[in-house]
């Protein structure tokens, strides 16, 4: 079969390199350049319907949101294109946090107390302490600002309505701050059923002990240790399976990914965003966990047909670690050769996401340049071979975290 995949960050490096491993894949066509893809793979331009359609696509593979909030989805599915990703309607429960609040309280989903604001000075008034103030829309994972006082905060909102992330900004919603270890459960969706994956933990703050502004990730593991199974239940019928069948309640039937953040408080699990797609960096350790063809579990969430019994894992644990550019999450230094690569593959898949091929070199392309990722026995092994192999690679102003996984390393 030939199945097309939109988008080319770490994300869909990883998604590729899983999917390139099933039996079922005569060819794969990539709508993206990355450096990390599988050899053999066909670059598509111009309109995605169009190519999908004349070169027999049998499923569409959707990585990032963009696509999946400006309908792509939607266009495949009228064309009869099977598709794995969820239509531009139930994607709104990304491309909106407003929308996303508002669902979870009409099908008693946990999550904060909070309250929208399209004003600035209703939004400001709404600010009585410490809380969290997110930008509305999609802002590449970095629209949402943790306060510790409520200066911070009402300097976030006037920074928000200001422009500071553009539209995604022109309504905030100040929410609850809530407290405990943060976890994310991604499940497959069909439609009618979710199938939980195994849960991860993302590190989004861009320094050690979780410092600094949030990024789009510093890294991943998978699964994190204090999630039990009868917590990950919990999550599973409280949350995923709760917002699958609220969507088809309200006549926007979820299929694709659905990834819900969480914190563990000491009430129980609340549920801090919905996201309508594989995390980057945690679906890099998802797929190095996976222990079975991913390909028939993209058709049956397209097609309506998932199986009903758990999925097979790999023991152990898998933790990746992001190498980012100098000067991010600001305004990143780039165009920098990479070296090490191949002594770096030896222990560790890397998954490339800021960086580009200019002949025979790699460079760094962007902020976030590459995901380490490693399988261990434990996550302490993992760790250790994801930072491992970290070390040999190089690039000019290249910096991780070194805390990704456990202590400093």
């Amino acid at each position: 079969m030939k199945i097309m995949l939109v988008g080319g960050g770490g994300r869909e490096g990883a998604l590729a390199w899983k999917i390139q491993q099933s039996p079922l894949v005569a060819e794969l066509l990539v709508t993206a350049a990355n450096p990390g893809f599988p050899a053999g793979c066909t670059p598509l331009e111009g309109d995605l319907v169009e190519e999908a359609r004349a070169r027999g696509v049998d499923l569409v593979v959707v990585g990032p949101e963009g696509p999946l909030a400006e309908g792509l989805s939607d266009r495949l599915r009228e064309a009869g294109i099977a598709v794995f990703g969820p239509s531009r309607a139930a994607a709104q429960l990304e491309t909106s946090k407003e929308f996303a609040k508002a669902f979870m309280d009409r099908h008693g989903i946990p999550t904060a107390r909070w309250s929208s604001h399209e004003d600035l000075e209703g939004a400001l008034q709404a600010v009585t302490g410490p809380c969290v103030v997110k930008a509305d829309g999609l802002a590449a994972g970095k629209g949402v600002v943790v306060a510790s006082t409520a200066e911070e905060a009402r300097d976030a909102i006037r920074s928000m309505f200001a422009g500071a992330f553009g539209q995604a900004g022109h309504r905030v919603v100040v929410e609850e701050r809530l407290t405990g270890p943060e976890v994310s459960v991604l499940a497959l969706c069909d439609g009618f059923r979710a199938v939980p994956l195994l849960p991860c933990r993302d590190h989004k703050r861009r320094f050690e002990d979780d410092a600094g502004p949030n990024t789009g990730g510093m890294g991943a593991i998978c699964p994190p240790p204090d999630v039990s199974e009868a917590l990950l239940a919990e999550i599973a019928e409280s949350v995923l399976q709760r917002t699958v069948d609220g969507m088809a309640a309200e006549g926007r039937p979820f299929r694709g990914v659905l990834y819900a953040g969480l914190m563990l408080t000491p009430n129980g699990p609340r549920v801090l965003e919905f996201n309508v797609r594989f995390g980057d960096p945690e679906c890099q350790p998802l797929m190095m966990m996976l222990d079975e063809d991913i390909v028939p579990l993209m058709l049956g969430a397209a097609r309506d047909g998932l199986p009903s019994r758990p999925l097979k894992w790999r023991r152990g644990a898998a933790c990746c670690v992001v190498m980012v550019s100098g000067g991010y999450p600001g305004s990143a230094e780039t165009g920098f050769s990479i070296t090490g690569i191949d002594a770096a593959s030896e222990d560790a898949q890397v998954f490339f996401a800021g960086a580009k091929r200019e002949g025979s070199r790699i460079l760094s392309a962007g902020g976030r340049v590459l995901g380490v990722t490693a399988h261990g026995s434990n996550l302490g092994v993992a760790a250790q071979a994801a930072y491992g192999a970290v070390s040999k690679i190089s690039f000019n102003g290249a910096d991780w975290r070194k805390d990704i996984g456990g202590s400093l390393k």
